[in-house]
């Protein structure tokens, strides 16, 4: 069976959590899969000059343009990002949505890119480029907890790229290592976020 084959089996399996909107704003992320030399997933850091979250680890993504699903907001963000067009049968499946303190409702959409993707990133809104290989994700210290500035709920934090990646890009990248690499069900709403990531 292909890598992504089995990859949408386990997708396919993985019953999601959708969120009220409410007063929040609907966005949406791509985890776009490329498949050399082994499968990863694209990983980004924000430029320092941007308006929103200045030098932060993200995936591709953005808010909702009106009309848009959330598949169709992770493909034209993959494509203003990284130059990279999709066309919908790529979709492999959708994960939890995830509400941010910033009043956002992520939708996480996996995408699969093949071999060959080369990402043509705009300057102006991604620094850099990681490609984050499946087998980093199986690391047994890949998940660092501490107390929210609250105290009733966690941080989270991810040993990826040389450094920490917090949520709420962390949490979506933990629950989609529970599926695409173990095939298990794993819930991630209840992580909080460190202030830099909305204040």
């Amino acid at each position: 069976m292909s890598a992504r084959e089995a990859l949408r089996l386990r997708l396919q399996g993985f019953e999601r959590k959708a969120l009220a909107l409410g007063e929040m704003r609907s966005a949406a992320v791509a985890f776009a899969i490329v498949a050399d030399p082994e499968p990863a997933f694209l990983l980004t850091r924000r430029p320092m000059h941007a308006p929103r979250h200045p030098n932060q680890f993200a995936l591709p993504g953005g808010r909702a343009e009106s009309g848009e699903s959330a598949a169709d907001t992770a493909r034209r963000e993959l494509s203003e990002e990284l130059g990279i067009d999709l066309p919908k049968t790529e979709v492999l499946g959708v994960l939890d949505d995830y509400a941010t303190r910033s009043g956002f409702v992520i939708t996480p959409v996996v995408l699969w890119c093949g071999a060959g993707t080369e990402p043509e990133p705009d300057p102006g809104e991604v620094a850099a480029v990681y490609r984050v290989p499946f087998s980093a994700l199986a690391e047994e210290d890949l998940a660092v907890e501490e107390p929210g500035p609250e105290q009733t709920r966690p941080i989270l934090s991810l040993a990826l790229v040389g450094t920490r990646v917090f949520a709420p890009t962390a949490a979506l990248i933990l629950q989609f290592r529970e599926i695409a690499l173990f095939g298990r069900t794993l819930r991630v709403a209840h992580y909080d976020q460190p202030r830099f990531a909305w204040q």
